[in-house]
């Protein structure tokens, strides 16, 4: 059973909202255009590796995008697959192009065609992922489950090669339609051990998952300043609809929306603040009168919290 699904990153979703409110010549402009491509490239290729993992969902628990806390500190988790003889992380890698493996070296390096560059390398990350979760499992009493790792390539064209041990790779690297065979392969060479109970386990580890975050602003030198106010188009992406009546407006291509200002208001809350007040309400979204912004976001479903004068989500 798939107890935890995927969603869209937080740091993908803060991105998205942060490119279309800075100015086309604001220096960290295109840095954050890559981070932003990164994750959306990294989100596009868990979501293939999901589909595969969801064949064998009826017969172990599975969760997706794992964030645990440990020592006061967060480690991420693309995917784990509970069964009741272990513990599987499975890392997605979306590369295109190739890849290769230096088991002399222990390096990682890829060649898109125009260069070759190295990274860190994906075995030592995992393992690294795999302590971490032993400890976390240990720190709460959990049983000693064994766990074991493999890396999916999402990309169906790149190419995996090898340099040194072959069959040491081979053990742990696979494409992501590989996934569920070896997961069963593995499985069926463990019928002789300790069963856990894997769905326990399972939602033991969802009751403290947490959501990645991470200052963007901050770690791009952003003021609010910096961030341009205005309701966007949701059909041609202009910032600057206009509230007329009940309705926004857009004087660039006429569209009509009632909710347009729902996306504005997530925008704020996801880069500034998680509260806003009536008076940052109508700065941000451009609105003069304080009846009309009170009224816009108890719509949108947000609580009043009378001591401190602001507006939160439930």
């Amino acid at each position: 059973m798939i107890i935890k699904k995927r969603t869209k990153p937080l740091l993908l979703k803060k991105y998205e909202a942060l490119i279309p409110r800075l100015r086309k010549n604001f220096p960290a402009l295109p840095e954050i255009q890559y981070e932003s491509a990164k994750y959306l490239k990294g989100y596009t290729g868990e979501v293939k590796v999901d589909y595969y993992l969801s064949l064998i969902a009826e017969a172990y628990t599975i969760l997706r995008d794992v964030c645990l806390n440990l020592n006061n500190q967060t480690f991420q988790l693309d995917n784990l697959v509970i069964t009741p003889h272990a513990i599987y992380i499975i890392e997605v890698k979306n590369y295109s192009g190739r890849v290769i493996f230096d088991t002399i070296l222990n390096q990682f390096t890829r060649d898109d065609g125009k260069r070759e560059v190295g990274f860190n390398h994906p075995i030592t990350q995992v393992e690294i992922q795999q302590i971490k979760l032993q400890n976390w499992l240990e720190h709460r009493g959990l049983p000693t489950i064994p766990i074991y790792y493999l890396i999916a390539f999402s990309e169906p064209t790149t190419k995996i090669e090898v340099i040194g041990d072959q069959q040491a790779i081979a053990k742990v690297v696979t494409r992501g339609e590989n996934i569920p065979k070896k997961i069963m392969e593995m499985e069926s060479r463990l019928t002789e051990a300790a069963n856990y109970q894997h769905q326990k386990i399972g939602y033991t580890l969802l009751r403290e998952c947490k959501e990645y975050d991470k200052n963007v602003m901050a770690k791009h030198g952003i003021e609010g300043s910096d961030l341009s106010p205005g309701v966007q188009c949701p059909e041609c992406s202009w910032l600057g609809m206009e509230r007329i009546y009940n309705n926004w407006i857009c004087n660039r291509c006429n569209h009509q929306s009632a909710h347009a200002h729902e996306k504005s208001l997530e925008d704020y809350l996801l880069l500034i603040s998680p509260w806003i007040k009536n008076a940052e309400f109508r700065r941000f979204l451009n609105i003069k009168s304080k009846n009309i912004a009170t009224r816009l976001m108890r719509k949108s479903g947000l609580t009043h919290d009378k001591q401190r004068r602001r507006w939160h989500k439930k």
